[in-house]
């Protein structure tokens, strides 16, 4: 019985113990991958090195409505004043980062960790407007960029500029969805809006000024010149297939979205990828923690494994063929040359980091969309 009894306390001692009942809740808006790179690759590389430690995983959903759900249950805990949040770290989109910040549900972080300093681009500053700096690690960034055949195109345009100029001596060879059918559109067209609208810095950071889409009219009516000699395509997928089937030469798309097609073997092997002047926009998805994260301290250990240049490599390189969070420039001898030379031959680190834009903030953002409807598609 005394044998029992010192077992049974003991095993009670090493369950109350932290180093061995310690729990990590991360909550990740996005796809069901995004859910599957932390369960099947962060967690268990994070567990094996924290002897004891559980990564338990959930996700919320895609799109800005799977980071809505983790800002309002935050949100709602914060209010109902709840000692501790659910969560350790969420991973979530740009529109719900600012909010979380100036809302006080994140906590300042990024300068504690050895990581923090290897993110040079703004987004890891500004989301959408918003001053995040401090609060947010860039999990990724996902970009956009011109996609062409070599083989139709020798010479391939190297800003908006002259983009406009090919499109009009090769009619019906370049191809985008407008804004309607996926965001590489999209992206596209806010990319003209500052080419040949100006605006710039004040796009990407503010302050809205409600007079200042009045200044796109010639923007605009050239746009729509230009989308007389283009093909509109069905959308992000559309697009790729066009230029697989060789009924486009050139057109906007996803660079992930491009290498996963390639290879996949669903577009030929010689295609490649062109970032034209000033810049076409991406975004990137962010690591926080959540103010009363009840396991802060591992969860700023769980950011810095999961943005250090070996996981960026490895994970968010080679398994998803997304561009790093942190400056690509840290990568550099952490990917065998093959990879290197996929992601980086064409678009290298300092166009990423001159050329790799955030889009504009929401109000400016919406009021392209709207001038887009209003002075191009009709």
């Amino acid at each position: 019985m005394l044998r029992f009894a010192l077992a049974a306390g003991l095993a009670a001692g090493l369950a109350a113990s932290p180093s061995h009942a310690q729990t990590l809740n991360v909550a990740t808006a996005g796809d069901q991958n995004m859910v599957d790179y932390i369960k099947d690759y962060l967690g268990p590389m994070f567990e094996k090195a924290h002897p004891g430690v559980k990564v338990v995983a959930v996700g919320t959903g895609p799109g800005d409505g799977g980071s809505q759900k983790i800002y309002e249950k935050l949100d709602a805990q914060k209010k109902a004043g709840a000692a501790a949040a659910d969560f350790d770290v969420v991973v979530i989109h740009q529109k719900a980062a600012g909010t979380m910040v100036q809302e006080g549900l994140l906590e300042k972080y990024r300068d504690t960790i050895p990581t923090g300093t290897l993110v040079t681009r703004n987004t890891a500053e500004n989301a959408l407007g918003a001053e995040v700096s401090g609060y947010v690690m860039p999990m990724f960034h996902s970009q956009t960029a011109i996609a062409y055949n070599p083989d139709l195109v020798k010479t391939p345009p190297n800003s908006y500029p002259e983009l406009r100029e090919w499109a009009k001596k090769n009619p019906k060879q370049f191809g985008y969805n407008g804004i309607k059918g996926g965001m590489s559109g999209v992206a596209f067209v806010a990319g003209w809006v500052e080419a040949f609208g100006g605006g710039g810095a004040k796009l990407e950071k503010g302050p809205y000024d409600p007079a200042v889409k009045a200044t796109w009219d010639k923007a605009m009516a050239d746009l729509k010149e230009f989308n007389s000699n283009v093909v509109i395509t069905p959308g992000n997928a559309g697009t790729l297939d066009m230029l697989n089937r060789g009924e486009i030469a050139m057109g906007p798309v996803w660079v992930d979205m491009f290498y996963t097609w390639k290879a996949d073997g669903k577009l030929p092997p010689n295609m490649r990828l062109k970032l034209v002047s000033p810049g076409m926009p991406g975004q990137p998805m962010y690591y926080a923690i959540p103010t009363k994260a009840p396991q802060a301290k591992l969860a700023a250990e769980f950011v810095t494994l999961a943005t250090s240049p070996e996981v960026q490599a490895e994970g968010i390189v080679k398994r998803f063929n997304w561009y790093p969070g942190i400056d690509a420039k840290n990568l550099e001898g952490r990917l065998d040359q093959a990879a290197w030379n996929q992601l980086f031959a064409d678009i290298t680190p300092e166009d990423l980091a001159t050329k790799g834009k955030p889009f504009p903030i929401a109000p400016y953002f919406n009021d392209i969309l709207e001038a887009y409807e209003r002075k191009v598609a009709n």
